[in-house]
């Protein structure tokens, strides 16, 4: 039995053999930039995380991401030098800093800095899978599809990790009128 990825890899094979390169239409371009500043300025933001807390298990995840965003960003940024496509501005990298020297009423809290980077992580994966259903080019639909898988693994990492923490915010349970009670 074949398997999805399985499928999808042997698709992407067979268009990439084929395809001719065809400039990056405008949609592609807006998912690229969109894409490299949301890892750009995530990095920021764990930097600040970094610089916050004295958590080995937060810190170990926010590394973990850390690399991630810089090694996505690379792959983005190789691509749109490429194709001609100017990089998006971002914010200043921070330096490292002593997280006991942050005033705490400046201080992000290793549960606000956990749910940061949740919203990130599910912002990356919806505009991954955005973009790679907008791709007309197969290297780009296969770049931002391995991106989001690799963001996927890791907020399964992540939501682990804040499940057992109890930092996930639940929002309100839907119970649809008439509904049988259990």
């Amino acid at each position: 039995m074949t398997t999805v990825f399985e499928a999808v890899k042997d698709f992407l094979q067979l268009n990439f053999d084929n395809e001719p390169k065809n400039p990056l239409h405008v949609g592609e371009v807006m998912g690229c930039w969109m894409y490299l500043a949301l890892m750009d300025e995530a990095t920021i933001y764990i930097q600040i995380g970094l610089n916050s807390t004295n958590d080995d298990e937060v810190k170990e995840l926010l590394t973990q991401s850390l690399k991630q965003c810089e090694d996505q960003g690379k792959r983005f940024k190789e691509l749109m030098k490429t194709e001609g496509i100017s990089l998006p501005p971002t914010s200043e990298q921070r330096p490292n800093s002593d997280p006991n020297a942050v005033p705490l009423g400046t201080k992000l809290t290793d549960d606000e800095i956990m749910n940061g980077l949740g919203l990130k992580t599910a912002a990356a994966v919806v505009q991954c899978a955005t973009a790679a259903s907008q791709a007309i080019r197969s290297d780009v639909g296969a770049l931002f599809t391995h991106c989001m898988l690799e963001k996927m693994k890791f907020g399964s990492t992540l939501k682990k990790a804040m499940r057992k923490r109890g930092w996930i915010k639940v929002p309100p349970y839907y119970y649809p009128p008439g509904m049988p009670k259990q």
